[in-house]
């Protein structure tokens, strides 16, 4: 019975998770007078070797969106741990795009050469002096196992840095971030059953 009880509190949490992660995965910056809405498709899950398309949702204060006709955006993509001096990846073509409620933001189609962890970096200058205040903005992301892809004629040309373009980024076990996870989940399915036995 205690055993029933548990699997169902587990599975409770399991399902909790997934509705909340979604959610939690959009990563929100301000910088200067400027806010920017990072999101990667396809669900914040890119896959090495497949497109996977970047876009940051810029907006000023009081919620007026900032489009690409005003700034000049330049991203790149650095792998992690990342030094102070390294260079880029990648650069792909920053490219005005339509995503959720945002119109002509910035955005960019990336294939990641390999699994691991990168940091991918947006940068903008306003096309009129004064518009706003020229900011960096960055964002974390972790790439899984995927089935590598030749690009289709739709996908925007990066431009590959030759220093570090032989450079991958270290291989990194998946099972180290499901790990904790599942663990996690664990601690609170085994706390759960004590408060439902007493």
């Amino acid at each position: 019975m205690y055993l029933s009880n548990l699997t169902l509190n587990l599975g409770w949490i399991i399902i909790l998770a997934s509705i909340i992660s979604p959610a939690a995965a959009h990563n929100i910056q301000v910088k200067g007078d400027v806010a920017g809405l990072w999101h990667i498709e396809p669900n914040h899950s890119p896959k090495a070797g497949e497109n996977a398309r970047a876009w940051v949702g810029l907006t000023r204060k009081g919620g007026k969106i900032l489009p690409l006709s005003q700034a000049n955006c330049q991203m790149a993509v650095y792998s992690k741990p990342r030094k102070p001096n390294d260079k880029p990846i990648l650069e792909p073509a920053v490219q005005a795009i339509n995503a959720e409620k945002y119109q002509g933001i910035p955005g960019a189609d990336i294939i990641f050469p390999s699994v691991g962890l990168y940091q991918l970096e947006l940068n903008c200058t306003p096309k009129t002096e004064g518009d706003f205040r020229a900011f960096e903005m960055s964002y974390d992301v972790t790439v899984a196992t995927g089935t590598p892809s030749q690009p289709s004629p739709q996908v925007s040309p990066q431009k590959v840095s030759g220093a570090s373009a032989a450079t991958e980024p270290q291989e990194t076990n998946v099972l180290s971030f499901a790990l904790p996870v599942v663990i996690g989940l664990g601690v609170v399915g085994i706390a759960a059953w004590f408060l439902k036995k007493r």
